[in-house]
Order: C-alpha cells, then structure tokens, then sequence
C-alpha cells in the first residue's frame, strides 16, 4: 500500500525555518499531483501549498511568499521550505498524494517563543 512519511517538523522560534519532507513510497511518484496541509488544535484540516507533477506550484495565501513547495522525483520525495515563521503557523502538517486520495502520519511543528 502507498506510504506517505513526513519528517523534519520541531520546535522553532517565531522569524525562524524549517523544511519539512515527505517520502513516498508504493506510488509512481513522478505522474502524482503532491500537496501539504495543516490542522491546528481546535480548528479543520486546510491546505497549505501543492505541486502538479509537472512542478507547477499554488500555495494559501496565509503562507504565500514565506513557504516553498519543492519535488524531487529521483527521491520520491516532497518538501515545504517554511520561512519567517508565525505562531500561527503551528499545527501539524500532513502530506497527501494525489488529490488527497493518500495521507501521511503527519508531524508537528510548533512556533513559539
């Protein structure tokens, strides 16, 4: 079955980084639409940022011009570069494949001070 294993989540200060990945594994990752999501405490599931097969990026204007969504088809694998970091920004983040069709475990990235 199609595994989705996210890594790279942490601790960060406000103003700070991180860059989160995602392997992907039992899919022919290349020809797979891939995208990141986010679920704070207390509120619903919402999209952060996807990329086509074809590289082609969109992000949520909450995150637009801070993160950077990023393929490495040779890899399987996906990231999101996270800059300037927000309090708001804590929540844990999931990948999908697909269309949401695949999920990962998710991992947690908190913004604090």
């Amino acid at each position: 079955q199609v595994q989705l294993v996210e890594s790279g989540g942490g601790l960060v200060q406000p103003g700070g980084s991180l860059r989160l990945s995602c392997a992907a594994s039992r899919i022919i990752f290349s020809s797979y639409a891939m995208a990141w999501y986010r679920q704070a405490p207390g509120k619903q599931r919402e999209f952060v940022a996807r990329i086509t097969s074809g590289s082609k990026t969109s992000y949520a204007d909450s995150v637009k011009g801070r993160f950077t969504i990023s393929r490495d088809n040779a890899k399987n694998t996906v990231y999101l570069q996270m800059n300037t970091l927000k309090l708001e920004d804590t929540a844990v983040y999931y990948c999908a494949a697909g269309g949401a069709q695949y999920w990962g475990q998710g991992t947690q990235v908190t913004v604090s001070s």
